[in-house]
């Protein structure tokens, strides 16, 4: 019967002992999970690709007219480069697919890539979370990035660049590209991407009527720049429509010392400047193509209609010793 006890408690404490491996592994497999789920941070916009079907000419409106910095560091891509300068900031010009001779290309922003200090980790949260991206490709200029789609195919990058230190000219309209917006059907899909899986948080959202929502605008978690919903846009959207709609935005501090600049510079016809419905004052251009760049004010000038902003603006930003980004004579005394 003794014998019979001590098999009992040794069986007893050799299921103690599977109980606590269970446990134990339970908590470091929970623990991986978590490290694993732990969303790296999106510092803000890095670039947006361009499609154009004249490159010669855009090389004229993105270099001559936004007075943009023509050389990337070490950038030896094909396609040109332009630097938001003194931000690392980018546009770069990719040569439009055959079918755009016809207008079948539905949209010219070819893509919106974001800035990550964990490229890696981005990488391997989003594939944790179901998405597909990329391989992680080095790029020309030594900055490492990957694609992805988000879930109406809107072709989206993750870039971790080294810092240059580069000046700017004085005809640069302006020295912080912060936004860029794109024509969305279903936005609760959208959300479920950027809103749940990547962290975005609601800036602003408004409509041409006051109860209605025509744009949503979303920050990225870790930085001021944002995105822009273009909602409710026809389905037979010609290239003009869409162009207006498929967009990215320059910052300003004074969008009507902005609007001088550009004719300085020798744009003769652009919309604005106008305080839009966010509040904000702005003004469009269109390049070659007619996509749509919108230079806007950083912070709003009159109360917004439909909802307030519920994040903070992006701040006006000086470089140390670099020269003011208008570049109009002075009148003399």
């Amino acid at each position: 019967m003794q014998r019979f006890s001590k098999v009992a408690r040794g069986l007893e404490y050799a299921a103690t002992l599977v109980s606590l491996c269970v446990v134990l592994q339970s908590a470091v497999l929970a623990s991986s999970r978590e490290k694993q789920a732990e969303r790296p941070r999106i510092l803000g916009i890095d670039h947006v690709s361009v499609y154009v079907s004249d490159v010669e000419k855009s090389r004229q409106f993105y270099s001559e007219v936004l007075g943009l910095t023509t050389h990337c560091p070490q950038y030896a891509a094909p396609e040109p480069c332009y630097l938001v300068a003194p931000s690392e900031q980018r546009v770069l010009l990719k040569r439009a697919p055959a079918q755009a001779n016809n207008r079948m290309l539905k949209n010219w922003l070819a893509e919106v890539a974001f800035a990550t200090d964990n490229l890696p980790g981005m990488r391997r949260y989003l594939l944790a979370h179901g998405a597909l991206p990329g391989i992680i490709r080095r790029d020309f200029d030594g900055s490492r990035s990957f694609r992805v789609r988000d879930p109406e195919g809107n072709p989206i990058a993750f870039v971790h660049r080294l810092p240059a230190k580069i000046g700017y000219g004085p005809k640069q309209i302006s020295t912080h590209l912060i936004h860029a917006g794109f024509v969305v059907k279903d936005l609760a899909a959208e959300n479920r991407f950027y809103v749940d899986l990547l962290g975005f948080r609601l800036y602003w959202y408004g409509g041409f009527k006051d109860d209605g929502v025509d744009w949503y605008e979303l920050q990225v978690p870790d930085g001021p720049d944002w995105i822009e919903y273009m909602l409710n846009i026809p389905s037979n959207a010609d290239h003009k429509e869409l162009g207006v709609q498929n967009h990215f935005s320059f910052g300003v501090k004074n969008v009507h010392d902005a609007s001088a600049q550009l004719r300085f510079n020798g744009l003769r016809k652009f919309d604005g400047p106008e305080v839009g419905r966010d509040g904000k004052d702005s003004l469009d251009a269109y390049d070659p193509d007619g996509t749509r760049v919108e230079v806007m004010e950083f912070t709003p000038k009159e109360k917004p209609c439909c909802h307030p902003y519920s994040a903070d603006h992006p701040k006006v930003e000086t470089a140390p010793g670099a020269p003011p980004p208008i570049g109009i004579p002075k009148p003399s005394q």
